[in-house]
């Protein structure tokens, strides 16, 4: 019984501490996926730099150079960036 009573309080540390803020980044990085628009500057998790130049369901079109298109899937999205800071899940 006395185990019993150990494994409530480590729970909710654990969850507390690492399950909430993960589901809470998840979140955030999902709305910033759901709102993306032309004109948006964004950083890929491959590490390319780009401006939104079309949104489709599943794929987001990149201006990375000029006169030069990159078809990225929408998951593939990391960072908004806005003055030339990167910002995650706004």
């Amino acid at each position: 019984m006395e185990m019993f009573f150990m494994f409530i309080p480590m729970l909710a540390i654990l969850y507390f501490l690492i399950w909430r803020p993960e589901q809470l980044k998840r979140k955030k990085h999902q709305a910033m996926l759901d709102n993306l628009a032309k004109g948006n500057l964004v950083v890929t998790t491959g590490g390319l730099h780009g401006k939104v130049i079309g949104v489709d369901k599943e794929i987001v079109v990149l201006a990375i150079a000029e006169n030069v298109k990159v078809e990225v899937s929408r998951g593939c999205i990391a960072f908004l960036k806005k003055g030339g800071e990167l910002i995650e899940g706004e």
